[in-house]
């Protein structure tokens, strides 16, 4: 039986402060304290998965909060291998990192003219909302 809490939010569109490609740093968790960005959100769970530049190979960069999954050889000739997967982290454990100041800020809202926008609180300035999937900013 739901409680009353997930019967309201159930009804609601979750808003979250943070977007696909985003900057942030883990302020709680394993990962305390490593910055990544943003590869995929999850408003229903309000959990992201946060990836980390990969300084050996650019184009496949590095889960952060990742899990370990063995994989067993199935055939003669194949390999056993131990991948590492990304785990979602709750969005309470990130903080977005301000463009201009390269600091962690909190996220507000806004309206600017007829659209609402996201701005960081430390700076007072807005973010740019173009999802930016590149690691490297």
């Amino acid at each position: 039986m739901p409680t009353k809490a997930e019967l309201k939010l159930k009804g609601k569109k979750v808003k979250l402060k943070v977007r696909t490609g985003d900057k942030v740093v883990v302020i709680a968790g394993k990962d305390k304290g490593q910055i990544g960005f943003i590869a995929a959100v999850s408003p229903e769970d309000m959990k992201a998965i946060v990836l980390q530049e990969n300084p050996e190979n650019p184009e496949q960069p590095q889960p952060l909060n990742a899990a370990t999954k063995h994989f067993k050889a199935k055939f003669q000739g194949q390999k056993s291998a131990r991948i590492r997967i990304p785990v979602p982290i709750h969005v309470s454990n990130l903080m977005v990192i301000d463009p201009n100041t390269d600091e962690p800020t909190r996220i507000g809202r806004r309206k600017e003219g007829d659209k609402i926008v996201r701005y960081a609180k430390k700076s007072g300035k807005t973010l740019d909302d173009k999802p930016n999937i590149s690691a490297k900013d």
